[in-house]
């Protein structure tokens, strides 16, 4: 195996590269702006060429990489096609090849962009050691990703660990995202949370620190449970009592060791695990519950990582 290796996180406004060595130290990183435009062409042939640049600066080529891996947002299918990925501009398309061939035939992988963060948060993050791992991420929306003995689940559609998507609630009237109505996602992202919030603020007139802040935000929300505010902390209880629930449907079929929560809704700090650890060991068959809920460790770099962890 050779020394080096390439992780790129391909968003909707910027590419984050990293170099590595193929024993998963960071080495340096950059960004470039993602050019979505004419289907996103040219995300190949960009990545390619400041890859290149960095390497000359420290007198080494494509030949002295492992491979370029990169992480993308959209389901990915096991043959490295990406089934669309409307952020960044793509339809169907082969990724993995045209990334090799923009980069002289270099060997590439290709993730979705949460698995490719599960992997690498048990590789070299807050699921270090185990092999068996579940990563959830709370942002704008909920995203997850699967690990079974070291092992992405992919799925056979590319939609393996779409933890956001599990139905929690069927009586809900307003449409999701995807077009689908009560996911988790509408309730756990950090949106999620600030909507519900409005709601209950809107159906009682339960005092609460809440009401003075205009239109408050997920963190906002968390800073007032953990000073006591009961309203909030009921509020936390609920959407942490949600996530556990799905959790406990997760650990049912792939029993997972560890539970990372990222995002940013999980820099609130221990208040995020810990409520939801405690609705886990009411929700979680016997034999699942002393799994540990932790908080990911590696950030916006997790996705990199994974996607070098995947060329090995």
């Amino acid at each position: 195996m050779k020394k080096y290796a390439v992780g790129a996180d391909v968003g909707g406004t910027t590419v984050k590269l990293g170099l590595f060595t193929t024993e998963g130290d960071l080495l340096e990183k950059w960004e470039i702006p993602t050019r979505t435009e004419d289907g996103g062409k040219y995300i190949f042939p960009d990545i390619a060429s400041s890859v290149k640049e960095v390497l000359e600066k420290k007198n080494l080529t494509f030949d002295d990489l492992e491979g370029v891996g990169l992480d993308v947002p959209g389901p990915v299918l096991p043959d490295g096609t990406v089934n669309r990925s409307v952020n960044i501009g793509w339809g169907v398309i082969k990724a993995a090849d045209m990334m090799s061939e923009a980069m002289g035939g270099l060997r590439a992988t290709v993730l979705n962009d949460a698995n490719a963060a599960a992997l690498g948060e048990m590789w070299k993050g807050a699921g270090k050691g185990n092999k068996d791992v579940c990563m959830i991420t709370l942002g704008t929306g909920v995203g997850g990703g699967i690990i079974v003995d070291g092992k992405i689940v992919p799925g056979a559609f590319g939609a393996g660990g779409e933890i956001g998507h599990i139905t929690i609630n069927p009586n809900e009237k307003t449409r999701c995202n995807c077009g689908k109505y009560g996911c988790l996602e509408q309730y756990a992202s950090g949106r999620g949370i600030a909507q519900v919030c409005e709601r209950r603020l809107s159906e009682t007139d339960e005092p609460s620190s809440l009401r003075n802040i205009k239109n408050p935000t997920a963190k906002e929300i968390y800073a007032e449970a953990g000073k006591g505010d009961k309203f909030a902390s009921d509020l936390v209880d609920e959407i942490s009592s949600m996530l556990a629930m799905v959790m406990s449907f997760v650990s049912g079929v792939t029993d997972p060791k560890v539970f990372v929560i990222g995002g940013g809704v999980s820099k609130n700090g221990p208040i995020v695990t810990e409520r939801i650890e405690k609705f886990f060991k009411e929700y979680a068959f016997h034999a699942s519950k002393d799994a540990k809920v932790v908080l990911a460790e590696l950030g916006n770099d997790a996705g990199m990582y994974g996607a070098v962890k995947a060329l090995l």
